[in-house]
């Protein structure tokens, strides 16, 4: 199962480590659903993403009540639903899940691979239960 953090975010942790330029956390994270592969060189812009029928990126907080304190274990999850609005028409067969800093466009922080493909029909709602969506940095 393909995931990871994208490129363009590699890059600010590295510079923010080694000293070669700031960086600071979006205070808000959005999570969308892409029907096409992603990968590290993938954006917010990336095509394939879910469009139509009432889709829309889901905002989350960015902070321990929204994902669990990662504790040292290099890893984290969710800590509470992420629930997209129902679909008012065919949303189609999504493979990806990404993480980006923008409702729209925007830079993707992370993405990953769907452990099985969902297709989502008119008046589904794809959810993400607590602990569902994994983030592990390795």
């Amino acid at each position: 199962m393909a995931a990871g953090f994208t490129d363009y975010f590699e890059g600010k942790v590295l510079g923010l480590i080694f000293g070669a330029r700031a960086f600071t956390a979006p205070s808000t994270y959005y999570v969308g659903l892409w029907t096409t592969t992603l990968s590290d060189t993938s954006t917010g812009s990336t095509a394939g993403e879910v469009s139509g029928g009432s889709y829309a990126r889901v905002s989350v907080t960015n902070g321990t009540s929204q994902f669990a304190d990662p504790a040292g274990a290099g890893a984290t999850s969710n800590a509470q639903l992420i629930s997209f609005p129902m679909a008012t028409a065919s949303w189609g067969t999504v493979t990806y899940v990404g993480i980006c800093d923008a409702s729209t466009a925007g830079n993707m922080i992370a993405y990953a691979q769907l452990a099985s493909s969902v297709s989502v029909a008119q008046y589904d709602t794809v959810i993400f239960q607590p602990g569902d969506l994994d983030i592990t940095l390795t």
